[in-house]
């Protein structure tokens, strides 16, 4: 027998991917990539229209909270029962609390003098706030602690007309503190 004959459609092209039919795989990526856009481009919307700017509670939460009445100074070197240690964390006795929802500049150590100024500003204006008079820790139950030990709790005060003060929002709204909610933090110290 004799080289086999060449088929008439020898050497033909053969058309592309797309005209062979596409994948389950890339159909189902089709469909699914223009609702993960969607949602992209709705958490964006939300996140710069939505009211982010507040921190605390509208309200006092339920369940257990504690009411504070007393007096507090700045914690140093000495041993203070309630103190103001930097612009978002108090002691309560033993207890050390941070505020939920704020980050606020480091005194010890400061990584810079700006960062200084900054936080010594934060727990003064922190310290003006705790002794406005009696305000309330609140938060989850049980306390939820952080990595360095610290329970995590709002302050909050009652105001005469119902509302709530949330001292982490009058933090922020002084410039004084950041919204935090974990995670990296920014820096306060720009290289110049």
């Amino acid at each position: 027998m004799p080289w086999p004959r060449r088929r008439k459609d020898y050497g033909r092209v053969l058309p592309s991917h797309q005209w062979q039919g596409i994948s389950r795989t890339r159909r189902a990526w089709n469909a699914l990539k223009w609702w993960l856009g969607a949602a992209l481009i709705g958490a964006l919307v939300w996140f710069y229209l939505g009211d982010v700017s507040r921190i605390g509670p509208a309200e006092m939460p339920p369940g257990p909270s504690e009411r504070i009445d007393a007096q507090f100074t700045r914690c140093g070197a000495g041993r203070a029962e309630n103190c103001v240690v930097d612009g978002d964390t108090i002691k309560l006795g033993a207890r050390t609390v941070r505020v939920i929802g704020i980050d606020a500049p480091e005194i010890h150590p400061a990584r810079c003098p700006e960062e200084q100024a900054k936080g010594d500003a934060a727990v003064v204006h922190l310290l003006g706030l705790v002794n406005a008079g009696p305000f309330t820790l609140a938060g989850p139950y049980p306390p939820v602690h952080d990595q360095f030990g610290r329970e995590l709790r709002h302050l909050l005060r009652a105001r005469p007309d119902g509302s709530v003060q949330s001292m982490a929002d009058d933090m922020v709204a002084a410039g004084l503190a950041r919204p935090y909610l974990n995670g990296s933090r920014n820096p306060w110290c720009y290289a110049q």
